[in-house]
C-alpha cells in the first residue's frame, strides 16, 4: 500500500481536432463555444496532426513512478490528472485514494504557481478534498527555482546551442517566452510574473549568459478586448533583423511537455513570423521525459513529503 500519492496534474488537451468542441467547451465551463473559434483550433490542430501532451504526461508519471521506487520503494503511487480531458483530475485522486494513500501531494506541472492564475486547480482539489475527509491533500507551491529543475531547461538550453552550428553558439540571442494573460488578471497576482523573470534569470545565470544576450516575452495572447502582456515574442523580430540579427534561440518557461501551444503557436506561427522578419528561430526540446527533469519532479515530491510530514507532526 502506497503511504504518499502523486499526482502530476496539468490542463489537459484536445488529441485531434475531432476532440476540439467537447475540450473548448470544457475549458469554457459548458459555455457555448463560438463556431469560428473551434474552426481556427480545428485548423491548428490539422496542422499539427495530434497533440502529444496527455501521451507525454503518462510517460512521466511511469518515469517518476519509476525512480520514485528506486528511491524508497514502493511507499508512492503516480497518476496523472487533466483539468479538461481525460484522464481526470478527480478521476486520479479518486484512484490514488482506492490504493490506499491517505496522504496525497498535487504536483502542477506549471512551475510557477498562482493559486489565482491556476484558480481551476485549486477549485478541483477543494471539491475532492470536501468529499474526502480522511484525506491529507495539499497542492505543490511555486518551484521556479529548484536547482533541480534550473538545471534541468538549462541542460535543454546548452544541448540546443551545442546543436548550433559553432559560429552560433556564443551569439545567438536567446528569448525565455510565457503564455500571455490578460492584464487584469496579473494585476490580481503580480508575484506570478516574477516567478517567471526569477526563472528566466536563474537559468541565463546557470549559463553564464550576458544580460544583453537574453530577453523575455510572452506568446499566445487571446482575442479578447482586455489589454495582455507583452511583448509578444514575434514583437521582437524586426528589432533583431535591424540589428543584424539572423538567428534566435526560444526557451519556454512554462511548458513542460510537447503540445498545441509549443507545437503551433511557436513551432508554426512564431516560425513563420520570424522567418517573415527574415530570422530563423529555433526551439530548445522540451523537458518531456528529459532524466534530468524528472529528476527535478521528485525533488518537488521529496520537498513536498517533508512539507506533509511537519504538518502532520504539528500539534
Amino acid at each position: 500500500m502506497a503511504q504518499l500519492g502523486v499526482v502530476l496534474a496539468t490542463f489537459g488537451s484536445a488529441i485531434t481536432a475531432d476532440d476540439v468542441p467537447a475540450y473548448l467547451s470544457s475549458v469554457r465551463g459548458g459555455r457555448q463555444v463560438p463556431p469560428d473559434l473551434i474552426d481556427e483550433f480545428r485548423r491548428r490542430y490539422d496542422l499539427i496532426g495530434r497533440s502529444p501532451l496527455i501521451d507525454i504526461t503518462q510517460e512521466q508519471v511511469r518515469e517518476l513512478q519509476s525512480l520514485l521506487d528506486a528511491r524508497t520503494g514502493a511507499e508512492a503511487a503516480v497518476a496523472a490528472g487533466m483539468l479538461h480531458s481525460e484522464p481526470s483530475l478527480p478521476g486520479a485522486l479518486d484512484h490514488i485514494h482506492a490504493g490506499g494513500a491517505r496522504r496525497i501531494v498535487v504536483v502542477v506541472l506549471a512551475p510557477q504557481y498562482s493559486p489565482i492564475i491556476l484558480a481551476g486547480y485549486e477549485r478541483t482539489v477543494a471539491t475532492w478534498s470536501a468529499d474526502h475527509p480522511d484525506v491529507e491533500i495539499r497542492i505543490a507551491g511555486a518551484w521556479h527555482l529548484l536547482p533541480e529543475w534550473v538545471a534541468a531547461i538549462a541542460e535543454r538550453v546548452a544541448d540546443a546551442l551545442d546543436d548550433l552550428p559553432a559560429a552560433l553558439r556564443d551569439s545567438i540571442p536567446i528569448i525565455f517566452t510565457a503564455h500571455s494573460l490578460p492584464r487584469p488578471v496579473v494585476d490580481r497576482d503580480p508575484g506570478y510574473i516574477v516567478q517567471l523573470r526569477d526563472t528566466a534569470d536563474a537559468i541565463a545565470s546557470a549559463l553564464h549568459l550576458d544580460a544583453p544576450r537574453w530577453s523575455f516575452a510572452y506568446q499566445s495572447a487571446g482575442h479578447t478586448p482586455e489589454e495582455w502582456l507583452t511583448p509578444d515574442v514575434k514583437d521582437l523580430f524586426p528589432g533583431l533583423r535591424d540589428a543584424g540579427i539572423t538567428d534566435v534561440l526560444v526557451v519556454p518557461l512554462q511548458f513542460l511537455a510537447d503540445h498545441l501551444e509549443i507545437l503551433y503557436d511557436i513551432d508554426i506561427a512564431a516560425r513563420d513570423e520570424a522567418a517573415a522578419a527574415g530570422i530563423t528561430m529555433h526551439r530548445i526540446a522540451l523537458p518531456n521525459t528529459q532524466p534530468a527533469f524528472i529528476h527535478a519532479l521528485a525533488a518537488v515530491v521529496e520537498r513536498e513529503r517533508e512539507r506533509v510530514a511537519i504538518a502532520s507532526a504539528a500539534p
